[in-house]
């Protein structure tokens, strides 16, 4: 499928500045872009490719000054990076997608599947449940009994979704997640041993959510494991029992919240960061990588470090201790002039 500059720029709001008419036919990385290809430059540290390269159009800020001529037409727009995401879905969306039934896929009894779904080889859907329209359940995927699945929603091959969860409309659950599991309870005997605790609640996510490969999120021991709407959490994280993760909030690779802890809206969770549980985390918090968030957390406030304290404080920490070896030897020559005096005396 091909575009032009001019179609191009009408679909992201932008203007022209070049050969509107310029043909497009694939989206490159900046560094690898060339002709019949549209990129972006949306970090300034990229900017000497689009001199270097041969693009036939470049997305760009409208307050963009190039610093010598460019060959490329220009698409100048407010916010580039969130331009070339909706360019992306509209070259993806022109991909034909799968359509109809297996014949090798398993549906239970008294389940209802809604209109122009896809259910591919393999796949396995219990009893008594419920899949909205135009959704995609790719091969091998399992949803169990009772289940829940909304209109548009996409299930990528692998997804494993235990009894009783409900999954909203237009999510996404990539190769590998498991939504459903039991949560990690167990009760000690005073013998050494542990007696597994039943876990009879279930897992809800809402509307818009979008789950990274190999993700775990589990059923709660009583009531419900949430996932707001909007969240979007990356690959291989966990989210135990009774975790409620609120609307919008983001959570990069590797991440974790331990049971019953509760993040607000708007949250940014970085890479390897660990919640411990029964804490609440505000909304609006940013949690830099690889902190341990050990307390409450109030609403707006940055944290850093393990345990996780506010950003500047921690930061000032750093300098201290990247120069304890420094201030250890003055305190010790400040030891030894004060114990030079005292015997002086």
């Amino acid at each position: 499928m091909q575009f032009t500059a001019k179609e191009i720029a009408k679909i992201l709001k932008g203007t022209v500045e070049g050969n509107e008419n310029a043909v497009i036919w694939k989206p490159c990385k900046i560094e690898e872009v060339e002709e019949g290809g549209i990129t972006f430059l949306a970090n300034p540290k990229y900017t000497h490719y689009i001199y270097e390269r041969k693009a036939t159009a470049i997305i760009v800020r409208k307050d963009f000054v190039p610093e010598h001529p460019i060959d490329a037409t220009l698409i100048r727009v407010d916010n580039p990076y969130l331009c070339v995401a909706k360019m992306l879905h509209i070259f993806n969306s022109l991909t034909e997608p799968p359509k109809g039934r297996s014949w090798r896929s398993s549906v239970g009894r008294r389940s209802k599947i809604g209109k122009d779904c896809y259910i591919g080889e393999y796949a396995v859907i219990g009893r008594k449940v419920t899949v909205g329209n135009n959704v995609k359940i790719y091969p091998q995927v399992y949803v169990g009994d009772g289940c829940t699945i909304g209109d548009n929603t996409i299930l990528y091959p692998g997804v494993k979704v235990y009894h009783d969860v409900q999954i909203g409309a237009n999510c996404i659950l990539h190769s590998g997640v498991v939504v459903g599991a039991d949560g990690f309870g167990f009760a000690p005997d005073g013998n050494g041993s542990y007696n597994k605790i039943d876990q009879i609640g279930n897992v809800v996510i809402e509307d818009d959510v979008e789950v990274g490969a190999n993700t775990c999120i589990d059923r709660a021991t009583m009531g419900s494991t949430i996932i707001h709407k909007g969240a979007k959490i990356d690959n291989l994280c966990q989210l135990a029992h009774n975790v409620v993760m609120g609307s919008n909030t983001v959570m990069a690779a590797q991440s974790a919240v331990a049971g019953s802890g509760k993040v607000g809206s708007n949250c940014v969770i970085a890479g390897q960061v660990g919640i411990v549980g029964h804490i609440e985390v505000g909304d609006r918090v940013t949690i830099a990588a690889q902190s341990g968030v050990t307390r409450n957390a109030k609403s707006d406030s940055i944290l850093l470090g393990t345990p996780a304290i506010d950003g500047v404080k921690q930061k000032r920490n750093y300098v201290y201790m990247r120069n304890m070896d420094a201030l250890v030897k003055r305190i010790e020559e400040l030891e030894a002039r004060l114990k030079e005096k005292e015997q002086k005396a």
